[in-house]
């Protein structure tokens, strides 16, 4: 190396020695060597005899650690309102993927959880702090094969944007701790329920899920609104799109992997209503377990 061939300088040429220390004086302290992408690293593959593996491995371990290959590595980290979206791919043309092990942790220490296992190669990981660090990482089983892929090397992921939750304040509905449940009572007020702040915005994916539904009631409905417009007993009016409902006193989970303006719920119908009017387009009813997704996008009038 440099340092080296620095210091066995001999006589009195100390050229070397100057340049070396020009060099280390230039350097930051808090700098790290320049980490190559991993299509950059060198791959060696053989195949050995049962006897001499182990030998190779012995004097190996003795110079240092290998690390293997893994087939898949984590591709993107989108983040989400109290979540991030998590893609991954495989980087090794020649594996076969059967299922994919995602996995998760906050900061640079502690135990890393399950997040998902399954064969899509997306998750969205909710539950995330925002402004927080987290750890990803990714494995993956082969047709045929019991045993995990060995882990990907983690990548670093944070959302800034704030989870979607329910108001407070209504009596005629009941939150979850999270506050992104919410179940209507028997109290005799109706009144549309929002979100807490505007966190749905054009360009992503918004998702009710109906838990449980009862009675039908006319004036129930789920969907977004450009702004909010208290003492409405219904979404049904100018600035929103929403689905009426024919249930009462259901509950509806607001899953957080979108932003914008959120609103009512229950048990619905499948008529569609534009700023207050009927559209001509029939949805299926909607059940318990069912899910509403809105997809908005900016359009050019």
């Amino acid at each position: 190396s440099s340092g080296e061939v620095a210091v066995s300088c001999s006589g009195g040429d100390h050229q070397d020695l100057c340049n070396f220390t020009t060099k280390a004086l230039h350097i930051q302290l808090d700098s790290l060597p320049e980490v190559p992408s991993l299509v950059e690293v060198p791959c060696l593959s053989a195949q050995l005899d049962d006897a001499f593996l182990s030998m190779a491995r012995d004097h190996i371990s003795r110079l240092g650690a290998v690390a293997s290959r893994p087939p898949v590595q984590v591709e993107e980290l989108l983040e989400r309102p109290g979540a991030i979206l998590v893609r991954w791919c495989k980087v090794d043309e020649d594996f076969a993927p059967r299922d994919f092990r995602l996995q998760y942790r906050r900061g640079a220490a502690g135990h890393f959880e399950d997040a998902y296992v399954g064969s899509e190669c997306e998750f969205i990981v909710l539950h995330i702090d925002p402004h927080m660090d987290y750890q990803f990482r990714v494995c993956a089983r082969g047709e045929g094969r019991q045993e995990w892929s060995p882990w990907s090397v983690p990548q670093l992921g944070r959302t800034t944007l704030i989870p979607h939750e329910w108001s407070l304040g209504l009596d005629c509905y009941s939150l979850s701790s999270r506050r992104n449940i919410a179940l209507r009572n028997d109290s005799l007020q109706h009144e549309v329920l929002y979100s807490k702040a505007p966190t749905y915005h054009p360009g992503q994916t918004l998702t009710f899920r109906v838990e449980t539904a009862g009675a039908p009631d006319r004036r129930d409905s789920i969907g977004v609104c450009v702004k909010k417009v208290d003492g409405l007993e219904s979404l049904q009016r100018e600035g929103s799109v929403c689905m009426s409902s024919s249930g009462k006193s259901s509950a509806a989970a607001l899953t957080s992997w979108s932003r914008w303006d959120v609103t009512d719920f229950s048990s619905l119908a499948g008529a569609v209503f534009v700023n207050g009017k009927e559209m001509t387009n029939q949805l299926p009813p909607i059940s318990p377990g069912s899910a509403i997704t809105f997809d908005m996008e900016l359009v050019s009038l």
